[in-house]
């Protein structure tokens, strides 16, 4: 295996510290990684490590886990129709973060790593900061300054040390990058480093398996960077390409109104997401202005015939307070997802498998 750029083919080693193509700034991607094969499905295993041989692991890699994936499906009856509700939110970490942080981790202790760097809103930093404490790997979060109270003592009490930062999401990545640039550390990046995008397939073959070998109709999920809704297309792609289902399900982006350069990129008919300007949202986790994999994502869209729904503050934090009274305590990120299904029911019929992600606790946003 090698890691190699999308964009011009240069190639670099899997332990590369290259976060973007060092040539043209391209995305990178992991070349020869593993083929689905559902032979080699480890059915003892009740974790996303079940699918190990499928990931795309660097010889002699130890697993760093604790359990992460294989998060229940819930039936959920609501508004008078129904859906499949992902329940990622019940990780180690509290967020669906995990299922690419236990990845890259993993990786990054074969590869002798001692030290990361990391921007997030909260959630995806938690996560490496709790594997990392697991991995004895010290770990330094930039993080806006406004981010949930919640989420930044849960990255401090694992230990990393905590660099709040004012302004918008973006200054948190200048940031990050910053420091990986000048030192020594790694920029474990949940958006840009491949091995954590690798972790979010495992989201589609355990809804592949829960729904008894076969794909839902659709998926909808909050997007910011969008590597969750990115690693269930491929997900399924990889299924499909195994000969295992015959058509892929729709996918849909949900997105804050205040910040949605998807949804407005793809209601535009654009073939490419350009940057909106950054602002607030109570859907913090998915105040991303400029998306890494947007254009990726709006092809996925575009193919799939799904679509990117944007909504309002109010439409979230309904539909965040109305999930609550479901039994369902979701963040407002994850409830972004459950507002744009109230959208877009309406294109589904009665008959269709529909699966929300729910991607992060609302125990780390108590304060909203």
């Amino acid at each position: 295996m090698q890691i190699i750029c999308v964009t011009c083919g240069a190639r670099y080693p899997l332990d590369t510290r290259a976060w973007v193509c060092e040539n043209c700034r391209g995305l990178l991607e992991i070349a020869g990684a593993p083929r689905f094969d559902p032979a080699l499905i480890d059915a003892n295993e009740k974790s996303l490590w079940r699918y190990r041989a499928m990931l795309p692991m660097p010889d002699g890699a130890i697993s760093v886990s604790m359990g992460e994936g294989f998060t229940p499906l819930v039936e959920t009856r609501f508004d008078g129709a129904t859906f499949f509700a992902k329940l990622d939110f019940l990780m180690p970490s509290g967020s669906f973060k995990d299922r690419g942080t236990t990845v890259l981790v993993s990786a990054l202790k074969s590869f002798g790593v001692a030290r990361v760097v990391e921007d997030s809103s909260g959630n995806a930093a938690a996560s490496l900061a709790a594997y990392t404490a697991r991995a004895n790997i010290a770990a330094d979060i930039f993080a806006p300054a406004h981010a949930s109270p919640a989420k930044l003592a849960q990255i401090a009490i694992y230990g990393a040390h905590v660099n709040k930062i004012d302004g918008v999401r973006e200054n948190s990545a200048r940031a990050a990058q910053l420091a990986a640039a000048r030192g020594d550390a790694y920029y474990a990046s949940h958006y840009y480093n491949p091995f954590a995008l690798a972790g979010m397939k495992t989201n589609a073959w355990e809804m592949w398996e829960q729904l008894g070998r076969r794909a839902p109709n659709a998926v909808i999920a909050p997007v910011g960077h969008g590597t969750n809704l990115l690693g269930i297309a491929r997900g399924f792609q990889d299924l499909r390409d195994a000969g295992l289902i015959e058509n892929l399900p729709r996918v849909f982006a949900a997105q804050a109104e205040n910040v949605a350069p998807l949804a407005r990129a793809f209601a535009r008919g654009f073939d490419h997401v350009p940057a909106t300007d950054p602002a607030l949202t109570i859907a913090e986790g998915i105040a991303i202005s400029r998306p890494a994999h947007g254009n990726e994502i709006l092809r996925a869209l575009i193919a799939s015939r799904g679509g990117a729904i944007a909504v309002s503050e109010d439409a979230i934090a309904q539909a965040r307070n109305d999930l609550a009274r479901a039994g369902l305590y979701i963040e407002p990120t994850s409830a972004t997802a459950v507002a744009a299904w109230r959208i877009a029911r309406e294109q589904f019929t009665a008959d269709d498998v529909v699966v929300i992600t729910l991607t992060g606790s609302g125990l780390k946003a108590t304060q909203s």
